[in-house]
């Protein structure tokens, strides 16, 4: 009885592929973050530690990268929904926005293929507060255009979907 046999059972990969049990808790945490572990278990047929462990363990494999309220834009007094698109000449304006993370206003940055090097979602108070901020963006040296979308209606904003 030498044989080895720890190939049986597969230890879990914290970087590996996610499971359907994983699959399910990251649908029910993406779609209400405050529900217990009691709650979730009862859901996926687990027990609380059970899914705390799983918890865990995605947390610290950074596919629950943080636990947040999402707040809505026009009832904290931001109610211009906008993104801007950034074509730079080179490498280093793209970096210098990078840095503008800090700017509250900006929501997400994203660098992208096609006619503009980037994407910025903002959100502001009104026209007068993403006037200033294009107004900073094209102090930057390095641009060569900006577009800006402003968003009429937004009817739905999530995050990715885990199935």
């Amino acid at each position: 009885m030498d044989e080895d046999t720890k190939t049986v059972r597969r230890s879990r990969d914290e970087h590996g592929t996610l499971d359907t049990t994983d699959r399910k808790l990251l649908g029910l945490l993406a779609q209400n973050a405050e529900l217990s572990y009691a709650e979730l278990g009862e859901r996926i047929h687990l027990s609380p530690p059970a899914v705390h462990e799983r918890v865990k363990r995605l947390k610290r494999a950074g596919v629950i990268k943080a636990t947040v309220a999402l707040l809505d834009g026009p009832k904290i007094g931001k109610r211009l929904l906008a993104f801007v698109h950034l074509e730079t000449s080179n490498w280093q304006t793209t970096r210098r926005v990078l840095d503008m993370s800090a700017f509250p206003e900006i929501e997400e940055i994203h660098t992208v293929a096609g006619d503009t090097a980037m994407i910025l979602k903002v959100r502001t108070g009104g026209p007068v507060e993403l006037e200033d901020l294009l107004g900073k963006l094209h102090r930057l040296e390095g641009f060569k255009g900006v577009k800006t979308f402003v968003a009429l209606g937004t009817y739905l904003e999530r995050g990715p979907s885990p199935a």
